[in-house]
């Protein structure tokens, strides 16, 4: 393939129910404004937008039946195109359940999957009530049943690398150690991305999916993150793993293992613009462009 013959197909998709937080319906709105123009087709996710309704418990997962219908229309978008890559801007994580599902089965099982992230999102429902942070274990064949359902061919765990990952829980560090998934701390990426460069190499792949979920950034650096959530406690996150790269960091990272592999996916999730959001509301309250005054 070349530049000039591939299909790339971006899909907007304003996911917030996998993790049950109303502004990554604005924030994926937002990153896909920001994007450059495409210049492939460019299809949108069905996801209602927010209006303060609470989420109810379904079967062990929040939101679960709106997930699954999300995850379906996404999987309908995709096979409409039947691309060779995909740009998605989400949105939480679980935004690139169905499209890396679809990577995979396109490059014959053989995808590399780099996951830039502080977290490694293989929990399960037995562990955690929001898919989001599931979304790599149901690529991997793990977890919940009906979202493994979506993903026919799943990942090789020998074509997974963590980038930017910080410490996990238990019963996540007792699934990474039995699947044997390597990573790349925010310290050994620091100064080069030999170590991703190295795993590229012996893995052999020559097609990779990348994940980069914008919280393996340090939030004192870049504010529109979770962890950076204006007006909360002070102790809201503590014990939760918080990203520690910069910007630069990660360019230099996705931009040197370009060089070495044909990248065919691209998933930017979890952008949670605080201080925008606070200004639209902020507009629409004020005379002449909110709603009208009464006297």
């Amino acid at each position: 393939m070349t530049a000039a013959t591939d299909k790339t197909l971006r899909l907007l998709f304003p996911q917030w129910q996998g993790g049950n937080n109303a502004p990554y319906y604005f924030g994926a709105q937002l990153l896909s404004w920001l994007a450059p123009a495409a210049s492939g087709p460019v299809e949108h996710v069905r996801v209602p937008e927010p209006n303060g309704e609470k989420l109810e418990l379904e079967n062990g997962l929040i939101a679960r039946g709106a997930l699954l219908e999300q995850l379906s229309h996404a999987q309908h978008l995709i096979g409409k195109h039947q691309p060779d890559r995909m740009v998605v801007l989400g949105g939480d994580c679980l935004v690139d359940l169905a499209p890396f599902a679809y990577l995979n089965e396109r490059y014959n099982g053989e995808l590399a999957v780099l996951w830039v992230d502080a977290h490694p999102d293989v929990l399960t429902p037995q562990d955690f009530q929001h898919a989001h942070a599931m979304v790599l274990g149901n690529l991997l064949g793990e977890g919940d049943e009906d979202f493994r359902q979506a993903v026919k061919r799943p990942l090789k765990p020998a074509n997974v690398m963590y980038a930017g990952l910080q410490e996990t829980m238990g019963v996540e560090t007792a699934m990474i150690k039995r699947l044997g998934l390597r990573s790349a701390s925010p310290a050994d990426l620091a100064q080069s991305s030999e170590p991703i460069l190295q795993w590229l190499k012996a893995s052999g792949a020559q097609h990779l999916a990348i994940h980069f979920d914008l919280d393996v950034l340090d939030a004192t650096l870049f504010r529109s993150l979770l962890f950076a959530q204006p007006n909360v406690p002070a102790d809201t996150f503590d014990g939760i793993a918080q990203g520690k790269m910069t910007m630069d960091q990660v360019v230099r990272l996705l931009a040197d293992v370009a060089q070495v592999v044909d990248v065919v996916g691209l998933g930017i999730a979890e952008h949670l613009p605080w201080d925008t959001l606070a200004l639209k509301n902020m507009l629409a309250k004020l005379p002449l462009l909110g709603k009208p005054q009464t006297l």
